[in-house]
């Protein structure tokens, strides 16, 4: 069954630090959209602007208010293995899966990579996902690293691959087939490609944060196997998706936007990323407004 997870924003009060009353808003509106689960602390929640406690800290208050409700993942990527490890290990006892992306800053050829996630793996207590990002990190894992990788380590339970074509997904899937294994694509685009494949899973999209009533709606037809609602509500998320090309970081239009849908929020987003062209959030409110104004017309 296809699933989306939300890779949710963080919402900040003045001071940059969580705003606790705000985040729990957030939370609420994706849960009550009738989302799979969601994403804690990955690139749209600003994670490199908490420090490690005040991420333990975050993910705990998550998973107190969440309470069940949905599946959650965690973040726990860093910048040193130690930290990495402390981290994934300490989000187990609070609910979550941790999702690690890939060492970042400095280049890797394919085995890094491997010798990471293999050494990772082997030090946690639990399942863990790969996080595969190339504009963030400066490489991309390969598909028969991939499969290596799980082939020595069965608790590697999946991947997202946030790649901005999806024929790598698609390599990913055909090289790890028959593995339980499951695949989410990066970019909400990339949906009905992802499930078309063997351990296609879905998809981890930021779009769902601000439309997650289209999402669930989107999944629910695919599972379904309603084909032509999935194909109109596909094209409803295609046509939101110049949304993360408005700003270099989708983060702080994805908080103004759920203003704009009625969330009583900070819109902050962390210094540098607190500014934005009045213009540019306008035309991303208006092609929100026509976007839900045909998804209602739908219903």
């Amino acid at each position: 069954m296809a699933k989306i997870i939300a890779p949710v924003v963080t919402i900040f009060n003045e001071e940059e630090k969580p705003d606790y009353a705000g985040n729990k808003k957030v939370i609420d509106f994706l849960i009550e959209g009738g989302l799979d689960g969601i994403l804690v602390l990955g690139s749209a929640g600003e994670f490199p602007d908490l420090n490690e406690q005040e991420r333990l800290d975050f993910f705990r208050f998550y998973a107190e208010y969440v309470n069940g409700r949905v599946e959650l993942l965690a973040g726990t990527g860093c910048i040193r293995y130690a930290d990495t490890l402390a981290l994934s290990n300490a989000v187990y006892e609070l609910g979550y899966t941790p999702m690690v992306i890939s060492p970042y800053y400095f280049e890797m050829d394919q085995e890094k990579p491997f010798v990471y996630y293999d050494r990772l793996a082997k030090d946690v207590k639990g399942d863990l996902y790969l996080y595969n990002f190339p504009p963030r990190t400066g490489h991309s894992i390969a598909p028969e690293t991939i499969r290596r990788l799980i082939d020595a380590n069965p608790n590697i339970i999946g991947l997202k691959d946030s790649v901005s074509t999806p024929g790598h997904t698609n390599m990913v899937c055909r090289a790890v087939e028959g593995k339980p294994f499951t695949v989410y694509s990066g970019f909400d685009d990339q949906f009905l490609s992802n499930i078309a494949n063997n351990g296609g899973g879905g998809c981890i999209g930021a779009l769902s944060i601000i439309v997650p009533e289209i999402w669930s709606s989107l999944v629910k037809a695919a599972n379904e196997r309603d084909f032509d609602r999935t194909f109109a509500l596909y094209h409803l998320i295609q046509k939101l998706m110049p949304i993360y090309d408005m700003d270099t970081n989708c983060s702080l239009i994805l908080k103004k936007l759920l203003v704009h849908r009625g969330l009583e929020i900070s819109d902050r987003a962390v210094c540098p990323f607190n500014q934005m062209n009045a213009a540019i959030y306008q035309s991303a409110a208006d092609l929100l407004d026509s976007v839900l104004a045909e998804y209602r017309s739908m219903r």
